[in-house]
């Protein structure tokens, strides 16, 4: 599927296929972002803080929204540009182990300047749990 903005119709939803997220994802995200607080490091420091081990970064688990997003291949041929991210609430930790996978809803498009925005609430889910909750804003080309 590659849409342009003509294609985009509001109230469509999508499901990404799911990511079962290891230890190593959260070690790799402690390392690419330099962010190595013990939350993400340390078994210990973690239950003490009343968690069940070491929790993934919120900010993986938004990036990990946009990747398995990415895999749709809605914007193959389309997107201009990520315009932002907004009301993103973090309501659930993330844990190694965890099976996630995204669901994407269209809520609104309006056109600018030749171009589409499109707006889309995005829903990171464990199973019918929603851990992490977002609005993604989206400039795609219009068709030709």
């Amino acid at each position: 599927m590659n849409l342009f903005y003509e294609d985009v119709e509001t109230g469509a939803n999508f499901r990404t296929g799911t990511h079962r997220i290891t230890k190593d994802d959260i070690v790799d995200f402690c390392r690419l972002t330099r962010d190595h607080h013990p939350l993400h490091t340390d078994d210990g420091y973690a239950r003490e803080a009343g968690f069940p081990g070491v929790i993934a970064h919120g900010l993986y688990g938004l990036s990990l929204m946009e990747g398995l997003k990415t895999e749709l291949h809605l914007y193959d041929e389309s997107s201009i540009a990520s315009l932002g991210w907004d009301k993103v609430r973090f309501l659930k930790p993330l844990l190694a182990g965890d099976e996630v996978h995204v669901e994407m809803d269209f809520t609104a498009k309006r056109e600018s300047k030749g171009r589409g925005v499109v707006t889309e609430a995005i829903r990171l889910m464990r199973g019918t749990e929603t851990v992490i909750d977002a609005e993604h804003v989206s400039l795609i080309r219009k068709r030709g």
